[in-house]
């Protein structure tokens, strides 16, 4: 089997346009955390092996718990997120399914801004792209440091 290349290593060119969505994104009024736990979520229904050990990292390094990122993908079933991270999830899936229907744009618009809500599509929509690139073009599973990429 062909090795594939590295997009971390060669695509930096084209990744350019992805880190300066996450620069925004990082000036958005969305909380780090929210972000971090929909980039985790999204990452598990895109079985996206690199995202979900860099995502965890991330969120375990800003002091989420294991129990929140254990139970993430049997979100409506536990009481341990908010009504706001909960639409986030909602949102989130549907954005990521391409179907959003109108009781979970309704849920999302009670939690947040029109604004917010365009930067949370946003981000699902990076990681969405994130998820891909790295689905096509695999980094190993385990190797990425927290902050290696800003």
């Amino acid at each position: 089997m062909e090795q594939r290349l590295n997009v971390h290593a060669k695509g930096q060119n084209a990744l350019k346009t992805l880190f300066g969505i996450g620069g925004y994104l990082k000036k958005s009024p969305l909380e780090p955390s929210l972000l971090e736990l929909v980039n985790f979520r999204v990452s598990q229904m895109n079985s996206c092996a690199y995202c979900l050990d860099m995502h965890y990292k991330d969120a375990r390094a800003k002091g989420e718990t294991e129990q929140r990122l254990y139970g993430l993908s049997a979100w409506r079933e536990t009481n341990f997120y908010s009504d706001r991270e909960k639409a986030a999830f909602g949102w989130a899936e549907a954005v990521t399914k391409a179907e959003v229907p109108d009781n979970v744009y309704a849920t999302a618009k009670q939690q947040f801004t029109d604004d917010e809500l365009i930067d949370l599509t946003l981000a699902v929509t990076t990681i969405n792209v994130w998820n891909r690139l790295n689905l096509a073009f695999p980094s190993e599973p385990g190797s990425y440091r927290v902050g290696q990429f800003g």
